[in-house]
């Protein structure tokens, strides 16, 4: 469900409304159009195709996806990771940092990785731009620009939409934490690995290899 705190209809919010609504969300984030509690998926669409920015939809607002090169990065690695994996393991569909889902009604999340059963996948040829529903496992690797509230904010949606597993990468810090709930995660250390569990059975990725991969090498 969401997490709107304002029982008015969207032609009566006020500045304040979307501010409590969007509690912890950076303002140079939040765009004003279309209107507040007016935007649709359609406007997610059309805002790429006209500007290339990404944005989420939260309570018809969309709110700018911001990712910078070193996120970007660390996505490609974790992206080629699993990928392997499936090459021996054909279990779903890995989405990058582009890949737009319906989470829930009127929510339109875009991790920085995703990995869908194929159960959850559409049949046939053609890929609908935002995918119908929430993925296995959500990957978020922190920008500087997230904040606390943003993400518990999120870790709440995607378990209520049947997320999984959900891995938050931390760059500044080598570390993550991954979740099996909002409130039940396990801290990851530089020196240890995130594990599939029962989403990607058998999968391990080393942080220390996950970020020894963007680094350049000594004798290059």
């Amino acid at each position: 469900m969401s997490i709107a705190l304002t029982d008015a209809p969207p032609t009566e919010w006020t500045l304040a409304s979307v501010q409590t609504m969007l509690s912890g969300f950076p303002a140079d984030r939040i765009r004003t159009y279309p209107a507040a509690g007016m935007a649709t998926e359609q406007d997610v669409l059309d805002a790429e195709a006209r500007s290339g920015r990404l944005c989420e939809l939260i309570d018809g607002v969309l709110v700018e996806k911001v990712m910078a090169t070193i996120e970007s990065a660390l996505s490609a690695v974790v992206i080629q990771s699993i990928r392997n994996y499936l090459d021996d393991n054909n279990l779903g569909l890995v989405l990058g940092e582009s890949g737009m889902l319906r989470i829930l009604p009127g929510q339109v999340r875009i991790p920085d990785v995703s990995f869908i059963r194929w159960k959850r996948v559409p049949s046939g040829p053609n890929m609908p731009p935002i995918f119908p529903s929430a993925p296995d496992l959500a990957v978020e690797i922190l920008s500087p620009s997230n904040t606390v509230a943003e993400m518990d904010r999120k870790l709440d949606e995607y378990f209520q939409s049947g997320v999984t597993l959900v891995w938050i990468i931390d760059p500044p810090t080598r570390t993550a934490k991954a979740y099996t709930s909002p409130h039940e995660w396990t801290e990851v250390g530089t020196n240890d690995s995130l594990f599939g569990g029962d989403v990607l059975p058998g999968f391990e990725l080393a942080l220390h290899r996950l970020f020894a991969r963007i680094e350049r090498p000594a004798d290059q």
